[in-house]
């Protein structure tokens, strides 16, 4: 502003030398949404669907809850196929001796007998087991002997077993889905064997339908916590698992720094899945939109959202979609997404996790893929040290799961009495686990004495709590990424690809990725680029990948290359607030070329653009005749193009070796 002078005098007058400059933006902001066990500030405040942001671990437990989540476990017991078709043979037998037994007992018995060998679900059964024990005794116990009302009560109870047997097997999702239909290939192959004439086109096809089936199978069976007597056993939870907790702790353990917290409200144990992602929704559209300062966007419970009567991850899908939604809407962050089921290798024939993430995640805009970037598989970790996996992850309130639990400690017990070759001192302790106990004199002894003396009288309960502890730490990738991501931007720079890094506190991959994985997962078809996380020998767990969702597009296939723009344009936007009704003239446009080359230039001399010189790495043009036109400047609008050449990683590196002639 000129000075006016009306008095004479010296006066002084300061000129500006130097424009307004570029300030950075963070880059490694993330933000984290799900269920805590509380959102309380120091005061007392309700910070439930609030952005809290925090920067450590321990202002997340003071805020949010210093618990972990108290996930509970049941078993799960798969029949194996030779053991059905046993089964199936002494039913058979059964029925028909019981049958002839029944006929001789109801002609010449003074003695009626019941028979309650038919069950419909597992309580019946269990009530029909003691009921044939009770009439067996009766029957041997009779001032009258009569040894044919005994054999049929012996039949009877063989048979009540079988079918308990048989219901326990039926009640397990894992048998219909397996053990039923490998029972029926190997029906089909002996038919096809056994015709006459036999067909070889048709030998050949019921085979290859059984090998299909024959591999997943056994190595369903081998992934079985235990087994014992023709049943694989298999710990699943019974209850919701909520991630947010161990998700935070393993983001600080991989460099993790500030972030945003929003918590959608506290823990409920009564759900076993999370079948509505609106609470997730509204976060993101009516909370973290009025956020600037988060760069990326972490939903850890997304993968335990499922249908609650089916049981597929469209809730996961459609929220994942949102994700990207949002993030390609706002364009100043990106979603980091896990892949739902990542557990488990493939099934041979079957639509693998990442076929069915592929296919159902879908935002509205095609543009919208290269804001996220997909992680796979999930990761075994030590998150969880072994003192959290106890008794109170057990769960012996599902009627079904209790029996389930209770033959797991026992080895299978035969005798509805006292169970056969247990060790009498272990009576007490599993009744801790028992809904009907077992005759004994002792005291009644409490779950943690229940749970110190079957840790040691027991062969298969430390087998349980170490199985529940695998399955505890199994953790889906996203939350040790945006650790990561922070330690690469705040150590190297953002526009550093995020890979070939090691994951901390990670023991191995949930399963192994080996090269001719890994080309479909990088370079798919349909664009939607999967990152890797495999295991090297000397080397850890390391990620494998640096690619958005947007695989195919050559300008935001790289996930350094996307984050890079974005601290740039968020960077200039920012500074560029201060020329809003500034002139549109040329002393402006000089000012503002000036500002944004030199935030350039100190970004090509940290290594951030690609260029033997400044000049060469950006081109930054405004004014009238090169971006504006006169009808621009009536209209108060003022164009700037900037061009970046921008670094792309050494994904690929071929070594060429060959042979010279000898020189001397």
């Amino acid at each position: 502003m000129a000075t006016i002078m009306k008095t004479p005098g010296t006066y002084v007058q300061e000129l500006s030398a130097f424009g307004n400059a570029v300030v950075a933006v963070p880059t490694a902001v993330p933000a984290f949404i799900g269920y805590t066990q509380q959102a309380m500030s120091a005061d007392g405040r309700d910070l439930t669907n609030v952005a809290v942001k925090i920067s450590s671990f321990n202002d997340f437990t003071t805020i949010f809850g210093s618990t972990p989540p108290n996930v509970q476990f049941g078993i799960q017991r798969m029949a194996l196929p030779q053991t059905i078709a046993a089964l199936d043979a002494a039913q058979t037998t059964a029925a028909t001796n019981s049958a002839a037994l029944l006929d001789k007992v109801t002609k010449g018995a003074t003695t009626v007998v019941t028979d309650p060998k038919t069950a419909t679900d597992l309580a019946t059964a269990i009530a029909n087991i003691n009921a044939a024990q009770a009439g067996l005794t009766t029957a041997q116990t009779a001032t009258t002997v009569d040894p044919t009302v005994i054999a049929f009560q012996q039949a009877n109870l063989a048979e009540t077993f079988t079918r308990y047997n048989q219901l326990m097997a039926g009640l397990d999702p894992l048998t219909a889905d397996n053990t039923t239909a490998l029972i029926a290939a190997q029906a089909a192959l002996a038919a096809a064997k056994a015709a006459t004439p036999q067909v070889p086109a048709d030998i050949d096809k019921a085979q290859e339908a059984l090998d299909a089936l024959q591999g997943p199978f056994d190595a369903l069976v081998k992934s079985a916590n235990y087994s014992k007597g023709g049943f694989a056993y298999f710990l699943a939870p019974t209850t919701l698992y909520y991630r947010m907790y161990n998700s935070i702790q393993w983001f600080y353990d991989n460099g993790g720094g500030t972030c945003y917290i929003v918590s959608v409200g506290g823990y409920d144990y009564s759900k076993s899945t999370i079948d509505d992602n609106t609470p997730y929704v509204n976060a993101l559209n009516n909370i973290l939109n009025k956020e600037e300062e988060p760069t990326m966007v972490v939903i850890p419970d997304a993968v335990e959202m499922k249908n609650a009567t089916t049981g597929a991850y469209n809730v996961c899908y459609d929220l994942q979609s949102q994700m990207l939604n949002h993030c390609g809407t706002y364009m100043n962050r990106i979603a980091i997404l896990d892949v739902p089921g990542a557990t488990t290798p493939p099934a041979i024939g079957a639509a693998s996790s990442v076929d069915n993430f592929r296919n159902a995640v879908a935002p509205t805009d095609n543009d919208f893929y290269s804001y996220g970037a997909a992680y796979y598989p999930w990761v075994n970790t030590g998150i969880n040290p072994a003192s959290n996996a106890n008794y109170a992850n057990i769960d012996t309130v599902n009627p079904v799961n209790y029996a389930t639990v209770l033959e797991f400690l026992i080895n299978e017990f035969t005798n509805p009495g006292i169970p056969t070759g247990v060790d009498p001192k272990m009576i007490p302790y599993l009744n801790v686990f028992a809904a009907t106990k077992f005759t004994t004199s002792a005291a009644p002894v409490t779950i943690q004495q229940a749970d110190a003396a079957l840790a040691n009288l027991s062969t298969v309960y430390p087998l349980m709590l170490n199985g529940i502890l695998s399955l505890m730490n199994l953790m889906p990738p996203s939350a040790a990424m945006a650790g990561l991501y922070t330690s690469v931007d705040n150590n190297q720079g953002v526009w550093i690809a995020p890979a070939n890094i090691a994951v901390q506190n990670a023991i191995s991959p949930a399963f192994t990725i080996d090269d001719a994985t890994q080309e479909d997962l990088n370079i798919p078809i349909d664009g939607k680029s999967i990152c890797a996380i495999r295991a090297f020998k000397g080397r850890g767990v390391l990620v494998w990948g640096a690619r958005t969702l947007d695989g195919n597009s050559n300008d935001w296939r790289y996930i350094n290359v996307r984050r890079t723009l974005i601290y740039i344009e968020q960077s200039i936007k920012d500074a560029a607030f201060a020329y809003v009704f500034a002139p549109n003239v040329s002393s402006t446009w000089v000012s503002v070329n000036s500002m944004i080359s030199s935030f350039l230039t100190g970004l090509w001399a940290q290594g951030g653009l690609v260029g033997p010189k400044a000049s060469d790495s950006f081109n930054v043009l405004v004014g009238l005749g090169s971006t504006m036109t006169q009808d621009d400047i009536e209209n108060g609008v003022m164009r700037v193009e900037i061009k970046v050449a921008l670094s792309h990683p050494a994904e690929f590196i071929l070594l060429t070796f060959q042979q010279q002639q000898q020189t001397a």
